[in-house]
């Protein structure tokens, strides 16, 4: 066997044990979610709450996120809209959906000078917690979580065990798209790697602490001057020795729509924040990135090497086989979760967990090209804003804008006109 043929076999090697590795992790991360959603009636009130929402333009279905988020089934929390300013298109939906709700207040930040236009919004927001709150939870305005998100959210928070809790997020396409099945695929893919215990990481989307563990880890101090708002804080959660958990009740589903140049941007996006605030998971991704898709190059190579062997033909073919089964059921493991988390949304996933099943691969290049692009340069887009990454972490503004979320098809445009005539009025 030539050297060439030997190499690429050792790369399909590769592909099939990382692949075989990672159903694992699959099948054990679906176990404790199971575990975890089985037992969450047992959960109560933990204390009283400030959840604080960072927002900026309309997103898709704005108006009903905000909704679940003032609809939560727990005893005492207060929640805070935080906006860059009075012209955000955000605060018409915010004070109807309010008033509506009979609960919840606007702040307005002001436009950030230094830093991230998020991280400036939390930070106004933080300034001044008052004592009377136990627990501090964030959320984004692009999710939409369950009546018992913020119950489950918070019911390990008890101050021993674990210093901070986190959900995550899960995409609910609103139109079959390439891109937005694409991006399903490779979220759901980043979701399972999630286990029980972390130390330092959160998703800013859906994470909560105890006040008295917020200041006394100076999570301000971190949020100072930089873009990324959970990298930041994991960068002072790792300093306290009780590990970050990750509580399946938390995580949220979000309305997604986009192009396939706004997917790229968004893996980009994330792995570019990486790379600055958290280099050594940044390397890691980038790793585990490689060996899945350099196993089917290095079969493509065989494939054209040994062309014409019928003995060759079917080694490809059966190498083939088990990288494409040990895909499939990775898949499977993870689209089973969708029934776990949302088992309403069952139906309007299907098109979502087929595509995942038969593409994943697919998707992981996807994935890998948007993460390696990440390499390259330091500037960024977010939200309508343009932003330079230094190397310490500190971020330069380049330019403002407003964020407009993409526009979803409704099923009647009379219906969304008056939607935001009333947006209008309440403004």
């Amino acid at each position: 066997m030539d050297a060439v043929s030997l190499v690429a076999l050792l790369l399909i090697a590769a592909g099939l044990l990382q692949s075989f590795l990672l159903a694992l992790q699959s099948w054990e991360h679906r176990r404790y979610a199971r575990s975890c959603m089985a037992s969450r009636g047992r959960f109560g009130s933990r204390g009283r709450v400030l959840v604080i929402s960072p927002c900026k333009g309309v997103d898709v279905g704005l108006a009903d996120n905000l909704r679940a988020l003032l609809d939560q089934d727990y005893d005492d929390y207060d929640v805070v809209f935080v906006v860059e300013s009075e012209d955000d298109p955000a605060c018409a939906v915010i004070r109807w959906v309010a008033a509506e709700r009979g609960r919840g207040r606007l702040l307005v930040a002001g436009r950030a000078a230094v830093g991230g236009q998020k991280t400036h919004n939390l930070l106004a927001a933080t300034a001044e917690i008052d004592p009377h709150y136990e627990l501090v939870a964030f959320v984004d305005s692009d999710a939409r979580p369950r009546r018992d998100w913020l119950r489950l959210l918070v019911s390990r928070l008890d101050g021993r065990e674990y210093c901070a809790a986190t959900g995550y997020r899960w995409f609910v396409p609103q139109r079959a798209t390439p891109a937005n099945l694409l991006l399903y695929s490779i979220n759901s893919a980043l979701m399972t790697l999630l286990g029980k215990r972390s130390h330092g990481l959160v998703w800013g989307g859906s994470w909560a602490i105890r006040r008295e563990d917020f200041l006394r880890l100076n999570i301000r101090g971190h949020w100072q001057g930089a873009l990324s708002d959970d990298l930041a804080a994991g960068q002072a959660l790792r300093a306290d020795p009780r590990p970050t958990r990750f509580e399946p009740g938390a995580v949220v589903c979000s309305p997604l729509h986009g192009s396939i140049g706004q997917l790229f941007e968004f893996v980009r996006r994330q792995y570019m924040m990486a790379r600055f605030y958290a280099p050594h998971w940044w390397r890691f991704g980038l790793a585990v990135l490689l060996p899945g898709n350099l196993a089917w190059a290095a079969l493509a190579v065989l494939a054209w090497r040994w062309r014409g062997d019928a003995a060759g033909s079917g080694t490809v073919a059966a190498l083939a086989a088990a990288l494409f089964g040990l895909s499939m059921l990775r898949a499977a493991m993870r689209q089973s979760l969708a029934s776990v988390y949302f088992p309403d949304m069952a139906a309007s996933l299907r098109a979502a967990r087929w595509f995942d099943l038969v593409a994943a691969p697919l998707a992981a290049l996807a994935h890998a090209l948007g993460a390696w692009a990440s390499v390259f340069g330091r500037t960024l887009s977010w939200r309508g804003m343009r932003y330079r990454l230094h190397a310490d972490g500190q971020v330069e503004i380049l330019s403002a804008g407003r964020f407009v979320a993409p526009d979803v098809p409704a099923e009647s445009p009379d219906d969304r006109e008056e939607q935001r005539g009333k947006w209008r009025r309440a403004a």
